[in-house]
């Protein structure tokens, strides 16, 4: 399973665009470092950025800077569409998350996989299944039939893949 992340929407989410930006992806980068060494996954964060647009190699960790006339976002949501199944997009952005998950692809919120992050990083044990207050999603309807406390079909697959983060 691919794993690719919005940066700079994550980058937001932790600390904000502000100040040393520069610093703040080297340190990103680092810590994606350190977590695909823990949990031996293939890592790409994507940066809305150069004119030419560029991709890298960085401790293991593939870094892709848009290119011109060309968002972040797209560069995402093409390789969402590519990798289909095989990979889980991360982003705070409500529509890259739906197309994610049209093509296929598990979409986490930013604030889901940084506390997945953190727990991997600290080795705290397993994260927590529940999602900040701030991000939950609405509740079901109430004309729902069958067990109301047993997942969707669609939230159970997606449980069982994120469990390989």
């Amino acid at each position: 399973m691919h794993l690719i992340i919005d940066g700079y929407n994550f980058i937001g989410r932790q600390k904000g665009l502000r100040g040393d930006l520069e610093g703040k992806r080297a340190r990103l980068i680092e810590q994606l470092t350190a977590y695909r060494q823990i949990k031996n996954l293939p890592v790409t964060v994507v940066f809305d950025g150069s004119a030419k647009g560029a991709a890298e190699r960085t401790g293991g960790i593939e870094v892709i800077f848009s290119g011109y006339g060309e968002s972040a976002d797209d560069v995402i949501v093409r390789m969402a569409e590519d990798f289909r199944e095989g990979c889980t997009v991360v982003s705070s952005d409500r529509a890259v998350r739906d197309q994610a998950q049209r093509s296929g692809a598990v979409a986490l919120y930013s604030g889901e996989f940084e506390t997945r992050l953190h727990a991997a990083l600290h080795q705290e044990g397993t994260p927590p299944t529940e999602k900040p207050l701030d991000e939950t999603e609405p509740p079901r309807p109430a004309e729902k039939k069958g067990n109301p406390r047993k997942l969707s079909k669609t939230e159970r697959r997606r449980q069982g893949r994120l469990k390989r983060l």
